[in-house]
């Protein structure tokens, strides 16, 4: 579909209730594979785009994709598919361009699920600044590398293929060099203030971002309960199963509050 200086790939599955399912680095809506057809059967419509830039989906040449663009272009395709409230689920870096959507247009988000996410400046940024530094002369390298770092399952390194050869290569160069921790300095208070309903999921292995200094915090920023997974990094897919099931109890929580007439 094409957006503003935008073109973007994404699989819109099922009817109902509308989940937009974001991805992180250094993945692609394929992280979702497992997930979005879980909450099909719960009788969900599950929208899960590669942000622009990852995966199949391309910006204009110099046009930045960092988080704050990923929004405005998440809006720009919900608006496209006459989808005016929805529940937003979000991993890792993509939980930033979910916050900034809530901060922005809270009356338009019906709930938000952030899985093993940012909170404020901690982006877990160490993790990939060897990819920021990477010779783009040596782009074609960089996709091995990371499937023998995080290509522990076949699901993962599926996923990874994506970025193979030297234009996927130099396509996460760009989008790690695109990452701004700033860009949600401070964003708590709006946050809180939005009152949107929101849960937090984080995989009980995950060692990019830690659970007392990351999950905890955040949770308590958001008002949200805080769920440990039977996982790593990955959630999505590491553990679907658990994952979905959380989103659609949490889902039903919500609508069934909706739904309770005023006192």
């Amino acid at each position: 579909m094409h957006l503003t200086e935008a073109e973007v790939e994404f699989d819109d599955l099922g009817g109902g209730v509308s989940l937009l399912l974001l991805h992180g680095f250094p993945a692609t809506r394929y992280l979702w594979s497992q997930v979005a057809p879980l909450l099909v059967l719960h009788g969900h419509r599950a929208l899960a785009p590669d942000l622009i830039g990852y995966g199949s989906s391309a910006a204009k040449p110099g046009r930045s994709i960092d988080m704050a663009s990923q929004a405005r272009w998440m809006w720009e395709l919900l608006d496209r598919l006459a989808i005016e409230r929805t529940f937003i689920a979000a991993h890792d870096v993509g939980s930033a361009a979910a916050q900034l959507m809530v901060a922005g247009s809270p009356q338009r988000v019906r709930g938000l699920i952030i899985l093993d996410g940012v909170y404020e400046t901690e982006w877990a940024m160490e993790a990939i600044e060897s990819i920021r530094t990477w010779e783009v002369s040596q782009a074609s390298r960089l996709a091995p590398v990371l499937t023998r770092r995080l290509g522990k399952s076949q699901h993962l390194r599926t996923m990874l293929a994506a970025y193979a050869g030297e234009s996927g290569g130099e396509r996460l160069i760009r989008a790690a060099r695109a990452l701004d921790p700033a860009q949600t300095a401070g964003i708590s208070d709006r946050l809180r203030m939005s009152q949107v309903p929101s849960l937090v999921l984080w995989g009980r292995d995950d060692r990019y971002l830690d659970i007392d200094t990351v999950a905890r915090p955040l949770a308590e920023s958001l008002g949200a309960r805080l769920v440990i997974l039977p996982g790593g990094h990955f959630t999505p897919s590491d553990c679907p199963q658990e994952v979905a099931g959380a989103i659609c109890d949490f889902v039903k929580t919500v609508t069934l509050t909706e739904a309770r007439p005023l006192a």
